[in-house]
């Protein structure tokens, strides 16, 4: 669970802007947008399939 600890001095809005980025690279709403709806195997496959092809085309672009 990600807090965020609020300073002495600090304003409302850097406080959230800290959490907001927090939540991001914690890797959050990428977590709820997978389970929002129910993923049938085969848009599964197909989602990991485009992974798979996006890894290997960085791991091929990196040794140029």
């Amino acid at each position: 669970m990600t807090q965020v600890v609020l300073g002495e001095n600090e304003g409302i809005d850097s406080a959230l802007r800290r959490f907001k980025r927090e939540v991001s690279k914690a890797g959050i709403f990428q977590d709820m947008r997978k389970k929002r709806h129910f993923e049938t195997p085969l848009e599964k496959e197909k989602r990991k399939a485009v992974a798979r092809h996006k890894q290997n085309h960085r791991n091929r672009s990196r040794y140029r």
